[in-house]
């Protein structure tokens, strides 16, 4: 098989496409002939050699938690009725190996694919699809709301954008390209501000009209999630759950502020979320029956399996759109 294989931490060109024996499933275990595996900033965070939270991966190693594709082995204690099925699993933050032509993971990750989803579509809401519906649970969103998103073209952003739309909230997103705008307001925003512009801060006053924000779904954090919380008004939310600007924290807010704006600041990920009703696991059936009944529609840019070291410097640089998706099939174009 073909695999993406990290021996050093480091830049982008530490992800080298080699060839190797293709795993075994052990018992419980089951193989995949991968045909879409989902890419994570978080992955370029570990790649580099950064924790952020996360203990580094023992090294080499083969990168990716999320792969969708076809079942064609299966270990002891597996039913065998789950050879030839369509896929998809999120493999764990510990056991990766998604970016390759064949990944193992255990029998109980996997969720067969809904019908009239796609495999990209599939890989993108395992892993970031499961992260939206949990926070969008937290968030409750209503008509009455105004709502905006920070990195609204980034794979949870187009995601949030089309399901407030759908909730009836007013939404405004925030990205950084004139291109990444026309994406954001074909999600169906209201309206959307590039971030990347001097005065950025008064032209999202000047959308939202003088009506304060109600709720800030913030996964850039720093200055930029601190400058968008601003807008909220009293009794207003801001959710964050992500740090893809580089300063490399939360947005803060001091005791005194929080009282003197009415708002509150909240981390809608990590424990937070493992608590919600039903885990993890209900998480990612909803978020795939999303898809399938149309209520989202993922944005994905796919790059081939090889060149899985350009999908991570393009989504470090924020060159990218939706969710990145690596194909094993697309070969080395």
């Amino acid at each position: 098989m073909y695999a993406i294989r990290q021996h050093a931490f480091g830049a982008p060109d530490k992800l080298v496409y080699e060839e190797m024996d293709a795993p075994a499933p052990g018992p419980r275990e089951v193989r995949l002939a991968v045909t879409a595996a989902g890419v994570h900033l978080m992955d370029t965070v570990l790649r580099a050699g950064r924790e952020m939270g996360m203990a580094l991966p023992r090294l080499p190693m083969t990168p990716g938690r999320e792969a969708a594709g076809v079942v064609d082995a299966v270990g002891a204690d597996v039913d065998e009725a789950w050879l030839g099925a369509r896929v998809v699993a999120y493999l764990g933050h510990e056991r990766n190996g998604g970016y390759a032509t064949h990944a193992v993971t255990s029998v109980d990750t996997l969720h067969r694919i809904p019908d009239g989803i796609d495999d990209d579509a599939a890989v993108t809401m395992i892993g970031t699809g499961r992260t939206a519906i949990g926070i969008l649970e937290q968030a409750a969103l209503s008509a009455g709301d105004v709502v905006v998103v920070t990195a609204a073209a980034g794979g949870l952003g187009t995601l949030f954008v089309q399901a407030a739309r759908q909730a009836g909230a007013v939404v405004v997103g925030l990205a950084g390209s004139r291109h990444k705008l026309d994406v954001v307001l074909e999600q169906g925003a209201n309206a959307a501000v590039d971030y990347t512009l001097p005065g950025w801060e008064e032209r999202l006053d000047e959308v939202l009209g003088g009506v304060p924000s109600t709720v800030v779904l913030d996964g850039v954090a720093g200055r930029l999630g601190r400058a968008a919380a601003e807008s909220l008004g009293k009794g207003g939310r801001h959710l964050y759950f992500g740090w893809a600007s580089d300063e490399g924290h939360f947005a803060s807010f001091s005791p005194q502020e929080f009282e003197k704006y009415g708002i509150t600041s909240e981390l809608a990920v990590g424990p937070t979320m493992f608590e919600l009703p039903g885990g993890i696991r209900r998480l990612e059936e909803t978020a795939l029956q999303w898809a399938s009944a149309g209520r989202v529609r993922p944005v994905v840019q796919s790059f081939p399996l090889a060149r899985a070291a350009e999908a991570h410097h393009a989504l470090e640089t924020r060159a990218t759109i939706g969710k990145v998706v690596l194909r094993p099939a697309d070969g080395r174009r």
